[in-house]
């Protein structure tokens, strides 16, 4: 299948990293060494993970920290090369802060990290179990957060380096959810994941209350895909489990799962 032929198969928005994974694949097999990838989002491991599969002549393996990871680096590399953990260079990082007098958020830390001109495949999952705040980021961020960031927000803080085993579970528990929507837009499937209304949803959208895999987006019609990851501000997450093909009335089957805040 050509490159051509293998961007018809997703969405436009998408041909930059579908160039990309082509990119890591060349170098990965033309030079003989492996090649480590920026931390990816499920539906991103999905289409790097497709170009892979169409070449004999490398392999893939990911890992993000923890067993569940969100967000996970991926590692291309030819047939004879054993991967191991530390290809990974990754670091966990608890955040120490005055948990007596302050309370610290996710989108406190996430917007601390992009603050300090982090893109967000710069680091891996924010995590909690209800009293403990973790991060997954390379080492040497964890090197320069430990050095130069001092405050969440207005809450001070220091970075501390933990092992994996020490790495928490965090407190979510998805609920599947089979359905039937009129179509894979954006607002069609919020309201359907949340029992919103259309109309709300869509209102949440255009104002800025949505991220679709971390990405803020303001377009209702939007077409949603497997593996894609949606976040509603005071709602909750919602992610995109399988399409199941359409029923007699022409409506859509999916499976998804979803987390409510």
């Amino acid at each position: 299948m050509s490159e051509d032929n293998i961007k018809q198969h997703f969405r436009p928005d998408e041909a930059t990293l579908i160039d990309q994974a082509n990119d890591w694949v060349a170098t990965a097999e033309g030079q003989y060494r492996p090649v480590l990838t920026p931390f990816l989002n499920p539906r991103e491991r999905f289409i790097v993970q497709t170009i892979v599969n169409r070449n004999n002549n490398v392999k893939i393996t990911m890992y993000g920290g923890w067993q569940g990871a969100e967000m996970q680096r991926v590692l291309i590399y030819p047939p004879y090369y054993e991967p191991s953990i530390e290809d990974f260079a990754l670091q966990a990082l608890e955040i120490n802060y005055p948990v007596k007098f302050s309370e610290l958020h996710h989108r406190q830390i996430m917007g601390t990290l992009i603050g300090e001109g982090m893109e967000r495949n710069a680091f891996g999952d924010i995590l909690t179990d209800g009293s403990h705040w973790q991060v997954i980021v390379t080492k040497p961020m964890a090197e320069y957060l430990r050095k130069n960031v001092e405050h969440v927000g207005r809450i001070k803080v220091k970075w501390i380096p933990i092992a994996t085993e020490a790495v928490v579970t965090p407190k979510e528990e998805w609920v599947p959810i089979v359905t039937t929507v009129s179509s894979l837009r954006l607002d069609v499937v919020i309201a359907a994941g949340f029992n919103y209304s259309r109309n709300r949803a869509k209102q949440l959208i255009e104002h800025g209350q949505v991220r679709l895999n971390w990405e803020e987006i303001d377009r209702p019609d939007y077409q949603i895909v497997v593996h894609d990851l949606i976040s509603v501000r005071h709602g909750g997450r919602l992610r995109i489990d399988m399409t199941n093909g359409k029923t007699k009335k022409d409506k859509e089957r999916i499976t998804i799962s979803v987390v409510n805040a």
